[in-house]
This record gives structure tokens, C-alpha cells and sequence, in this order.
């Protein structure tokens, strides 16, 4: 009876060189996938910004039904929560405004979008700077512009 316990606890438990081999293992699979997802932030960022523009663009498409032209550069994005005290004023703004939260979001770097109207590209332009916040860029930088969105 007592060689049965024996052999019992004698195999149970794993040995230290095991636990060694497994916490390797661990190590390496973790320096192979964290710099995988370190990346990814500025991607869903940049997805994010792409997502706003394309929200502003509608509701920029609604306020021209509305009022018959888009909001002026001066009178800006503003126009789409307030109705615009200068410029041509609109005669049917939305009570309640454009945007859903009442308010011009800041791209997911936290600057201001850039809007132009009438547009050098289109009837307007809107434009994020990317990650910088400057005109230009590379990669995570680089800006995001309304007419090269698909």
C-alpha cells in the first residue's frame, strides 16, 4: 500500500526544468505577438478619423438640402451645431443642428478638422492632419482627406 502512495507523489507536480521550458516558450510567443499589437492604436486612429469624416460629410449633405448651399469657410463646422451668425445665412437650419452629440468632434488626436468650403477638390474640402497635426506625412502621419475616401 505505501509503494502505491509513493509512486503516486513521486509523479505528480511538474519539474523545475519544465516550468523553465514552458515560461520560455511563454517569452518568446510574447515578443512575437506585442510589438504585432503595439502597432494597431494609430490603425484604429486612423479608421476612426476616416469614420468622422464621412459622419460630417453626411451631415454637411444635409444642411445643403436644407439650406441650399454648404456652411462657408468662415462659417466652418460650427454651422453644423449652431446656426451661423455670419455669412449667408441659412433660412431652414435644423433645429437642433446636424450632428448627433451637438457638437464638432476633434479627430482622434484631439486637433481640429480642417474645412474648406467651397473645396479645391470637391464642393468642400475636410481634411484630418493625422497624428502630427501638419499638413503632409508619412505613415501614422499622414493626413486624411475627404475626397480620397472610398
Amino acid at each position: 500500500m505505501k509503494k502505491n502512495r509513493q509512486k503516486k507523489n513521486g509523479q505528480a507536480g511538474f519539474t523545475l526544468i519544465e516550468l523553465m521550458v514552458v515560461i520560455i516558450i511563454l517569452g518568446i510567443l510574447a515578443g512575437l505577438i506585442i510589438p504585432r499589437i503595439m502597432g494597431r492604436p494609430d490603425e484604429a486612429r486612423q479608421a476612426k478619423a476616416k469614420i468622422q469624416i464621412e459622419a460630417m460629410e453626411s451631415a454637411l449633405k444635409l444642411y445643403k438640402l436644407d439650406n441650399g448651399s454648404y456652411p462657408t469657410t468662415e462659417q466652418g463646422l460650427r454651422a453644423l451645431v449652431e446656426a451661423p451668425t455670419i455669412g449667408n445665412l441659412p433660412q431652414n437650419w435644423r433645429q437642433g443642428g446636424y450632428l448627433e452629440k451637438g457638437k464638432v468632434p476633434k479627430d482622434p488626436w484631439g486637433n481640429e478638422f480642417i474645412y474648406v468650403s467651397p473645396g479645391s477638390h470637391s464642393d468642400f474640402d475636410l481634411i484630418c492632419l493625422g497624428a502630427d497635426g501638419e499638413q503632409d506625412g508619412e505613415g501614422v502621419n499622414k493626413d486624411i482627406n475627404n475626397w480620397e475616401l472610398e
